[in-house]
């Protein structure tokens, strides 16, 4: 709300928020494109991978990709997410007899014959041995009104567009990883030791793919397909 300063009549922000100057990418205008090809060659080398190797992560690199996920936009700037890495060989063997427990309901009962069709090319099934052979897996929460926290606004976009930042870094740092959905996720508070306020949205193996690490030959949509310019 502005009020009007008497003498002069100019208006006063009384109740304004604080701000600082924007510090923009100064990319010359002949070099945007390049620079957009180039992460698109690389992006365009990632892949969903299940196989990984038994090999350390580069010291400080899980902490990196994390703050990068954090600068994502959010509704309202509430940051809705919370990211718990978990690296306890005891705690991941937790994590995958739970999650195979409700993939086995899944692909026995839960899912349709079209949805396990679309699957099959993908060569998914119940079996989760990559929940305990990644050196790290990262499960990311939603987080939603509770004693300590604010409500959020447009939770799932904040919290998709932070996951795609965080799959984004891990992949220019060389490292693979696997975005697993198990439904229902309750189970993931227990395993994490997280309140009732937050919501498990996505567990992210991390690590280096295993050498013989093989993927389905998959396609990928053209620009045609998938831009519309009007």
């Amino acid at each position: 709300m502005d009020q009007t300063n008497e003498p002069t009549g100019t208006p006063v922000a009384t109740l304004a928020h604080p701000t600082v100057p924007h510090r923009p990418l100064a990319v010359p205008a002949g070099e945007a494109e390049e620079r957009a090809r180039a992460f698109h060659e690389v992006m365009a080398r990632r892949r969903t991978v299940r196989d990984f190797r038994d090999r350390p992560l580069p010291e400080g690199v899980l902490e990196w990709a994390i703050r990068t996920a954090a600068t994502a936009p959010s509704g309202a700037h509430v940051q809705p997410w919370r990211f718990v890495v978990l690296t306890d060989p005891e705690r991941k063997r937790r994590l995958r007899e739970a999650a195979e427990a409700e993939e086995r309901e899944f692909y026995g009962r839960r899912a349709s014959a079209e949805w396990l069709e679309a699957l099959a090319p993908l060569g998914t099934d119940w079996s989760k041995p990559f929940l305990e052979t990644a050196p790290a897996v990262i499960v990311v929460f939603e987080v939603h009104k509770g004693p300590e926290t604010p409500r959020p606004y447009y939770t799932k976009e904040s919290v998709g567009i932070a996951v795609g930042l965080l799959l984004a870094t891990l992949h220019q740092a060389g490292l693979a990883t696997l975005t697993h959905t198990p439904s229902p996720m309750r189970f993931l508070n227990e395993v994490c030791d997280r309140p009732p306020e937050e919501r498990a949205a996505y567990v992210i193996p991390v690590g280096y793919p295993a050498e013989d690490a093989r993927v389905p030959d998959l396609r990928r949509k053209t620009l045609d397909e998938v831009m519309v310019r009007l």
